[in-house]
């Protein structure tokens, strides 16, 4: 059996190898245009960014193997396709993102230096980290994730002490702008990625039926702790950004991330004083490295396992990774996020797809399931790929028959009902043939 320090290192290594630069910058700013309407943003927010995340790492401890088999029971080739574009762009987008914010928000404004360098040894210290991957697990859960709770309670408690009432909302539905902002965190495939990582952490010397249940524990409680943390967290930031609304200023002409970034220097600095701007660059800073770090040791984790797990092939794609988050940390911050919402929008629902489907009973989650339910959500979720697309967004309107559609969340009735219809169909079967 674990120990109870095993699942607290877990546990806090799950929390901050979540937590990165759009979990840190998006809920703020959340709450400052949920005013008043903040508690339903948050439960919106808490859907997609907390628990399907969280469900994602029970789905873990479940199958205890890898990214590909979340995806096998469609086909082999759709899950190692789906592996493919998951890892892909997690190296693309989330994992510079992190580089850009860092320098966006720690650097360039106490140093003024170029993105480049700050890209470059960002990545240089990610991929020490990775290539140590054994201690990886310790030293964030140690060391790291301590230090960033501590100072985001501390950002939160005496931001809230010192607030006022809150603005009207300016959301139309609070809870379905909480519910697609949450896409932003990138948490719900974060889980696939960082449960992948956890699992090959975890190396237990038997296996056997006793150390599979151990194993199994270990994770689901240390999800569990880790997406309590999260919902504190994320319940915190969205409540102080709301309440702050009526204290500070937003210029609603800037793009959004520096209206983020903007808003949360702000916070921490009416919270702590000058002290506050340098809480938020360590915060930034150590926030967004873990999660660069569990994304690179990830998927060069899948790639060597892929080759005969050749240690070869885990350096190679760790520095290809590296490479990669250099190259692409040279955009600011916006243009990541510009780029990162369609693929969002298309990748996302196949994601919280399966990671349901890998929870439920394999009764009710038949290959016929997978098969159905995936497919249905795939072509539902064009047309809200459709409306984000500039040159597209008219032929979005071809599409608002369909439930939901306008919220761009039309694939979640039909999928729900395909699953609902061929559970039905597989449990007639015995009987009609009697």
């Amino acid at each position: 059996m674990y120990k109870r320090k095993t699942l607290f290192l877990t546990a806090f290594g799950l929390f901050s190898l979540f937590f990165g630069a759009g979990n840190l910058l998006i809920p703020p700013l959340l709450g400052y245009n949920a005013g008043d309407q903040w508690f339903w943003v948050t439960i919106g927010f808490i859907i997609t960014a907390v628990a399907i995340p969280i469900i994602g790492i029970m789905a873990h401890a479940k199958l205890q193997g890898t990214m590909y088999d979340f995806g096998k029971n469609v086909s082999p080739w759709f899950s190692s396709i789906y592996c493919i574009i998951i890892y892909v762009i997690s190296v693309a987008i989330p994992s510079p993102r992190t580089a850009s914010a860092t320098h966006e928000i720690a650097i360039y404004p106490a140093f003024g230096t170029d993105p480049f360098w700050t890209s470059l040894v960002y990545f240089a210290l990610v991929l020490v980290f990775v290539l140590n991957r054994s201690k990886i697990l310790n030293i964030i859960g140690k060391f790291l994730t301590p230090l960033i709770v501590i100072m985001l309670l501390l950002v939160i408690v005496i931001g809230l002490y010192n607030s006022s009432l809150a603005n009207p909302a300016t959301f139309d539905t609070p809870i379905v702008s909480g519910i697609l902002e949450g896409y932003q965190t990138f948490d719900a495939i974060g889980a696939i990625v960082v449960g992948a990582f956890i699992i090959v952490s975890l190396k237990f010397k038997t296996i056997d039926i006793e150390a599979y249940e151990a194993k199994k524990s270990l994770i689901r409680k240390a999800g569990l702790i880790a997406g309590l943390g999260l919902f504190v967290i994320y319940s915190g930031l969205i409540s102080v950004g709301a309440y702050y609304g009526t204290e500070i200023s937003v210029d609603t002409s800037l793009d959004n991330d520096i209206q983020r970034a903007n808003l949360l220097r702000s916070i921490s600095i009416s919270a702590l004083g000058t002290f506050g701007n340098t809480v938020l660059s360590v915060l930034i800073s150590l926030a967004c490295f873990t999660t660069a770090v569990g994304i690179v040791a990830g998927t060069s984790d899948y790639f060597r396992s892929l080759f005969s797990s050749s240690n070869k092939v885990y350096i190679i794609t760790a520095i290809i990774a590296c490479i990669a988050g250099v190259g692409v940390g040279q955009l600011d911050f916006y243009s990541i996020i510009v780029i990162a919402y369609p693929v969002l929008l298309f990748i996302y629902p196949i994601t919280i797809v399966l990671i349901i489907l890998n929870v439920l009973p394999q009764r009710s989650a038949t290959p016929l399931v997978f098969k159905a339910v995936v497919i249905v959500t795939f072509i539902f979720s064009i047309p809200d790929v459709i409306g984000v697309i500039e040159r597209l967004k008219h032929l979005k309107d071809n599409f608002m028959f369909i439930p939901l559609a306008k919220h761009s969340l039309g694939w979640i009735l039909p999928a729900l009902l395909v699953f609902v219809l061929i559970n039905i169909f597989q449990k007639s079967k015995p009987h009609s043939s009697s």
